[in-house]
């Protein structure tokens, strides 16, 4: 559980840190004045003015904000010049799309880390080699080590651990017959799967079996600067891929809304990446960092996007919409927000009560 929480506290509040940095930054080059900075949501636990900026630290992890003189729409324009309204559409633009575009940067630059100092894991692919066993699981009450080799499960000769773990799926809270060698000695033992579920993409949870092991990481393949590069753009872009396709497939009703996660998924899943080791927390990071680049230019008026909806919309009338008009927007977005807030709580509940 405190795994779970230091390290879900510390995902999150670093991409919210980020994305907020980048709408502060390109606020500040432009001449906006900030009002306030939060990391965080009230009450506070910190807050310290310097200069002409508020600092907080909020006990509600679950985001933060960049407050700027004259940008909500309920606050009457002086038409001085360091507020945000005063400023031109691009320079506007260019403070709101900030935040996405930090975000995106950071997955390139933590996936470059990965590949650079961690490097690819390397697995035997000629044979079964078993790495991690869990304790009070199947395979480890059974006597399976770090090191054996499993060679056959029901008779089935196996080399591979993506074949063997599909065998093993299939048979859920069943008997198998598994077959290693520990050492020099070969030993067949008769283990009943443990059920466990998981998500589909159709918002359902699969029932499948397990032992409870994993295939050992033989060494790191640690990529040159150059191609760890090359590497680190071309995952960001395939993640980003990724999700724009699931969201188009969640519109499309092709994926149902329960496959959407909130933060006690978010903070369970920390939790395992942060067993695993730094690489795969990292890359978790990595993955949620795109996820909030992505989303937040979905234009829905409370985000992001939603405000660069607003400037196109500013551009082609030549004047801005109505403080009314602006206000009534916010209002439906932030009923969407809540109710997606809500469905998501809701998936992350049913996902507990359900052991995932």
């Amino acid at each position: 559980m405190l795994t779970n929480i230091a390290s879900f506290v510390f995902v999150l509040g670093i991409l919210v840190f980020i994305h907020e940095l980048g709408h502060f930054l390109v606020a500040k080059k432009v001449g906006i004045k900030i009002e306030k900075f939060s990391l965080g949501f009230p009450p506070n636990i910190f807050s310290k003015k310097w200069g002409e900026t508020t600092y907080c630290i909020g006990m509600i992890p679950l985001g933060g904000y960049v407050k700027m003189v004259g940008e909500q729409p309920n606050e009457e324009a002086t038409g001085a010049p360091n507020e945000f309204m005063s400023k031109t559409i691009g320079q506007r633009a260019a403070v709101i799309f900030a935040g996405p575009f930090m975000n995106y940067i950071l997955a390139i630059f933590i996936l470059i880390g990965i590949y650079y100092f961690g490097g690819k894991p390397l697995f035997d692919d000629s044979r079964v080699l078993v790495g991690e066993v869990t304790e009070d699981n199947p395979a480890f009450n059974a006597g399976l080590k770090v090191d054996d080799q499993i060679i056959s499960v029901n008779g089935h000769y196996v080399t591979r651990f993506d074949s063997l773990a599909s065998r093993i799926y299939k048979i859920v809270e069943k008997p198998l017959e598994l077959t290693w060698i520990h050492q020099s000695d070969t030993i067949t033992k008769t283990i009943t799967t443990k059920l466990t579920t998981i998500p589909n993409m159709s918002g359902g949870m699969d029932t499948i079996g397990i032992i409870g092991f994993t295939q050992k990481v033989i060494g790191y393949e640690k990529y040159p600067l150059t191609k760890s590069i090359t590497e680190g753009f071309l995952m960001t872009h395939t993640l980003v891929y990724t999700t724009f396709d699931f969201l188009k497939k969640l519109l499309s009703g092709r994926v149902s809304p329960k496959a959407i996660g909130g933060p006690l998924f978010i903070a369970q899943q920390s939790g395992r990446e942060a067993r695993k080791g730094p690489s795969s927390l990292f890359f978790f990071m990595a993955l949620l960092s795109v996820n909030l680049a992505v989303i937040n230019i979905v234009p829905i008026p409370v985000l992001d996007g939603g405000q660069l909806i607003f400037l196109a919309i500013e551009k082609l009338r030549g004047s801005p919409l109505s403080m009314k008009a602006r206000m009534m927007a916010q209002q439906v977005g932030v009923v969407l927000i809540l109710g997606l807030i809500v469905m998501v709580t809701y998936n992350d509940i049913l996902r507990v009560i359900q052991g995932f």
